[in-house]
């Protein structure tokens, strides 16, 4: 099998048999994600903001216990994992700028007790994921292996296209709960399809 096929096949583009035409590519999908991702956190956001930081900050028994909370976990989660990937090409200088921001030390740590704080630290990592992704990631890059050192130390080794498309699935994951906690005050972000991020077929 062709070597852009597995590719392809891997990020989960169609491939067109009659006319051997690529529609999609990796770099083009995780523009698309990165484009949802911001999208969402906006709506996200927006929604938090009608509650008070009392609200925001009530323990409702979810998994990093707050609404609060739980975007902080999201937020702890992509400077951790975009930190690592900066070692994975000299090119990518946009990911060297997150080095500026504190350093998580822990999964539930809360970064930003404040909410409208903790909305421009999200902003900022965002704009910078979505300069990464359409200025210097590269379709090899997805290809390759990167090794790195979790949370506790222990050394892996995976695709670093599947290491991404892990972060994008973690956000989404996670929004999903804050969203829940969201309409269970009677607050509705929104529409959350990827869907809509996906532009129409000539």
């Amino acid at each position: 099998m062709a070597t852009h096929v597995r590719r392809a096949r891997l990020f989960g583009a169609r491939y067109v048999n009659n006319s051997e035409s690529l529609e999609m590519n990796g770099t083009s999908h995780f523009r698309l994600l990165s484009t949802y991702n911001s999208r969402l956190n906006s709506q996200v956001f927006k929604a938090a903001f009608t509650l008070s930081e009392e609200a925001l900050s009530q323990d409702r028994g979810a998994f990093f216990t707050s609404i609060n909370g739980t975007l902080n976990h999201i937020l702890v989660a992509d400077i951790i994992w975009f930190s690592r990937f900066v070692a994975h090409s000299d090119t990518y200088h946009s990911l060297a700028r997150l080095s500026g921001l504190t350093r998580p030390s822990a999964l539930n740590e809360v970064m930003y007790a404040n909410t409208r704080e903790l909305y421009s630290a999200r902003t900022t990592v965002d704009n910078i994921i979505e300069h990464w992704v359409n200025n210097e990631l590269e379709e090899s890059d997805l290809q390759r292996s990167l090794v790195y050192k979790n949370t506790k130390g222990v050394e892996s080794k995976r695709n670093f296209g599947e290491l991404l498309s892990h972060v994008f699935n973690h956000q989404t994951h996670h929004r999903g709960q804050a969203s829940t906690l969201l309409f269970q005050c009677g607050v509705d972000i929104g529409v959350t399809d990827y869907l809509i991020d996906i532009p129409q077929a000539p």
